[in-house]
């Protein structure tokens, strides 16, 4: 016997488009909360990238400090004229960065030497800020930020040797460290915690430096928070602190370098 097809029970129209309506809402729902992790996700790596970038710097800086003024006992070259082992250059702009400069010396083999010889040398490592040569995708211009630029010259025992005349490998300049830098700042202090005013650029002030206090201040490649609010970057010594109204995050890293080969004779 034939069934009747009018008692056959089927999903109607309306049904379907309840349906869809339904899964629209729940796929909303679901895409807004992924996004919403997505982006606390992002927020979390970006803070950890530039609290990472900032103490690898940080720790070269830290390094170079400490080797500053070193000099093997048996090392009888001339010295470079005005040697000055840890040389810090105050900003002249409000919205510049210090620069250092750090004399050690080494002791490495002669090229071509047979047998094995060895030579005493002096480095010269500087650090200092240049404008980031970044260009904003959204105001054409370049971001407001600096570049932090590495060089390393080389004694000769009568000039500092130029890096494109130089055969040694250690020797550069100008070499991008990290960029998207918004302040680096360097403290001398001497033995009794008193901060050294301004630049110390002798061999005597030299000499009194046993702290170097750091602050590297990074701003993020990418805009952080959601909206724009003015926010302050910590800053060191008698320099205030700087405001800014926008969507970047700033982090500050303060470390303290203790020289060890200060006052030797």
């Amino acid at each position: 016997m034939k069934k009747n097809l009018s008692s056959i029970s089927g999903v109607t129209l309306i049904e379907i488009l309840i349906g869809i309506v339904i899964s629209v809402i729940m796929m909303g729902a679901m895409f807004t909360s992924y996004n919403a992790v997505n982006n606390t996700y992002s927020q979390v790596i970006d803070r950890a990238k530039i609290s990472q970038t900032g103490r690898d710097v940080v720790g070269m800086l830290v390094r170079d400090i400490r080797l500053a003024g070193f000099k093997h006992f048996e090392d009888t070259s001339r010295p470079p004229d005005n040697y000055i082992p840890i040389k810090v250059y105050k900003k002249k702009k409000a919205d510049a960065c210090d620069k250092i400069e750090l004399m050690h010396g080494d002791k490495k083999v002669k090229v071509g030497s047979k047998p094995i010889a060895f030579e005493f040398v002096t480095y010269k490592i500087t650090y200092e800020c240049k404008e980031s040569q970044i260009i904003d995708k959204k105001t054409k211009k370049k971001i407001d930020a600096y570049g932090i630029y590495k060089s390393k010259e080389k004694w000769t025992g009568s000039k500092w040797e130029a890096p494109n005349q130089s055969t040694d490998d250690f020797v550069f300049k100008d070499e991008l460290i990290v960029d998207h830098i918004q302040d680096m700042i360097f403290l001398a202090i001497d033995k009794d915690g008193k901060i050294l005013d301004g630049s110390t650029t002798t061999l005597n002030d030299s000499n009194k430096i046993t702290v170097v206090d750091i602050l590297l201040s990074l701003r993020s490649q990418k805009e952080f928070y959601r909206d724009k609010e003015e926010r302050e970057s910590f800053s060191l010594g008698k320099n205030t602190n700087k405001k800014f109204t926008d969507k970047f995050l700033r982090e500050s890293i303060v470390v303290s370098a203790h020289t060890r080969n200060m006052g030797l004779e």
